[in-house]
């Protein structure tokens, strides 16, 4: 269960170090410290999700933020592959993108996704960094 105190787990999937920096930025800015964990595409996100990496699998409660343009498998492959995996499929998942495509935003959604979340406006780190966290306080996650 999340809430006030709980130490809630985000699983940042992206490959552009910009990205990871601006979102490192935000939570300073914003003064809401989260527990992230980067990777850099959809496989490495599963190995962790599932500890299949030599490690214990990522400590719950957690929200997964990944991008739809990765390299080996991209935000929407892995979507598909968590949704198969009943261990996983009832994992909260934000896309955090720069794509403007219909068909990616439709294709996530159809994933149930919790949100299609852009990345192209000045601060808008800032405002997912927000986002999250009144999230944590007030959805009790799996």
């Amino acid at each position: 269960m999340t809430g006030p105190g709980t130490d809630l787990q985000i699983l940042f999937v992206e490959d552009d170090d910009i990205d990871v920096i601006a979102l490192q930025r935000a939570m300073e800015a914003t003064g809401i410290s989260l527990s992230v964990t980067r990777v850099r595409d959809g496989v490495e996100a599963l190995a962790v999700l599932r500890g299949s990496n030599g490690s214990a699998p990522l400590r719950r409660p957690y929200i997964v933020l990944v991008d739809i343009n990765l390299p080996r498998m991209n935000g929407i492959e892995f979507l598909a592959e968590l949704r198969r995996d009943p261990e996983l499929q009832s994992t909260v998942v934000f896309t955090v993108t720069t794509s403007q495509d219909a068909a990616d935003k439709k294709a996530a959604y159809r994933m149930n996704v919790a949100g299609f979340l852009g990345k192209s406006a000045t601060g808008c780190f800032a405002d997912i960094v927000s986002l999250l966290g009144a999230y944590a306080k007030t959805v009790d996650l799996p």
